[in-house]
């Protein structure tokens, strides 16, 4: 029976592999096995049972696993026995001078490896589709805004350029933090690889050789967990991009603005009692799951506050926080990379959305030429904050409101005016900003 909406609602097929029951095993699996034949390369046990080990380990089962944690009620020791059970005599030495979390942690490990991939590949995704949405529009000019009110121009392409380079900087800070999370350990009871003997930091060394991820440098029972803080604090880093740009396309949707849409099929339905409803469902969605990830954050660093060495506290957790992070953070860039691809830009709102204060908007460009032409700033801006706010009141065009002021005129012309108020005269270095960001991320992309 499914409970959880990660089990048939949430989640791309290989994300949830990486976090399968099915997989956990396997990398336990192959913790256990690159420990033997860590062990064998050094002499720690005869080399001929770590090839036997490496062989045989992985038909273990994971039901039979099951049926011994039953009896013991402890899950590695029980994988440690099902493992044994298929290496014949050389089963004497699986788990040989471990504790459970250096098996687990590195198991661990190998899951956030896999992981990392995804997640590199599907930030490259985004960001290519981004930019190539930049590109698309770059000449685009629309609305600009500010605390929800209508401000100068801007372009469409600087929007989409301005989130492909916050997608960017998540693909760098996960490309930094991999070798400091992606990482396993051998180091024993409470760190001290005292059952390991003088082959200790050999063994360590060779393990994580054979799984290709990183080693701790020390650690007591457990790796610090400020490690994988760090992964979950990334994953809420990038969902709340993704949340940003949904809720940008969210309002951009609104009826009375219409400058978006999200693309809607032949016959979806927006709204089982309104006919009419096409609702950015996608985005809603992003914006809700975001959340949840935003919530891992807190108790992926209390993970790291254990007692001495260690204590448990942390494991309950982790059975969660990971699975759910990982799944839902991939999950939304798999739908938002989607939406942005698809996005549907309504050219004749964007027109209407420039032209509807009748450049009372571009209220900053007159006031910008009158102190180029030798007003002091400060008198231009009262001058045409006082002629703005009249022409706001008297629901007029900004220019015929400009146009009957001396104080105004014995600068710019009527002519100069007009000019000044249209949009495209106004957007600034957008296009150029556009160009420049692309020049600097194509080679990491495929536009």
């Amino acid at each position: 029976m499914a409970i959880h909406p990660i089990d048939f609602r949430y989640g791309t097929p290989e994300m949830k592999r990486v976090w399968s029951e099915e997989n956990r095993f396997t990398c336990i699996v192959r913790a256990e096995i690159a420990l033997s034949h860590a062990q064998g390369i050094v002499g720690m046990i005869p080399i001929e049972d770590a090839e036997i080990i490496e062989k045989n380990a992985l038909s273990a089962s994971r039901i039979r696993a099951k049926e011994i944690e039953a009896e013991i009620s402890h899950d590695t020791m029980a994988i440690t026995r099902a493992v044994a059970e298929v290496c014949g005599d050389a089963g004497r030495w699986i788990h040989f001078g471990a504790t459970s979390n250096d098996i687990l942690d590195t198991a661990t490990g190998l899951q956030l490896k896999e992981a990392y991939d995804l997640f590199e590949n599907k930030l490259e995704t985004l960001m290519d589709v981004l930019l190539k949405r930049a590109e698309e529009t770059k000449n685009l000019i629309c609305i600009g805004r500010t605390h929800g009110q209508q401000g100068v121009p801007t372009t469409y392409g600087l929007r989409f350029a301005i989130w492909a380079s916050e997608v960017s900087r998540h693909l760098l800070r996960l490309r930094e933090s991999r070798p400091r999370v992606v990482i396993g350990k051998m180091t024993g009871a409470v760190g001290t690889m005292a059952a390991m003997g003088e082959h200790g930091i050999e063994v360590q060394t060779e393990m994580m050789k054979y799984l290709d991820i990183g080693s701790v440098d020390v650690s007591s029972q457990v790796i610090s967990r400020d490690r994988y803080a760090e992964y979950i604090f990334l994953l809420a880093n990038i969902a709340t991009t993704l949340d940003k740009i949904g809720i940008e396309v969210r309002s951009l949707q609104r009826t009375e603005i219409g400058e978006v849409e999200e693309s809607f099929s032949k016959k979806q339905v927006g709204s089982s009692t309104m006919p009419h409803k096409r609702n950015p469902i996608k985005s809603e969605q992003v914006c809700g799951l975001a959340r949840i990830v935003r919530a891992m954050v807190e108790p992926a660093l209390l993970n790291n506050t254990l007692w001495d060495e260690r204590d448990l506290t942390n494991s309950s957790a982790e059975r969660i926080t990971f699975p759910e992070t990982s799944i839902l953070c991939d999950h939304c860039l798999q739908v938002m990379t989607g939406v942005v691809e698809n996005l549907r830009i309504n050219t004749e709102a964007v027109t209407r959305n420039l032209q509807y204060l009748h450049g009372i908007n571009l209220a900053e460009s007159v006031m910008i030429e009158l102190t180029k032409r030798g007003m002091k700033r400060q008198d231009a801006h009262e001058i045409i904050r006082e002629a703005s706010m009249e022409a706001l009141a008297a629901k007029l065009p900004l220019a015929e409101i400009l146009s009957a002021k001396p104080q105004i005129t014995s600068y710019v012309s009527a002519e100069e005016i007009g000019r000044l108020l249209q949009p495209e005269t106004y957007a600034g270095l957008a296009g150029v900003q556009v160009e420049n960001l692309i020049r600097k991320l194509a080679p990491y992309c495929t536009l």
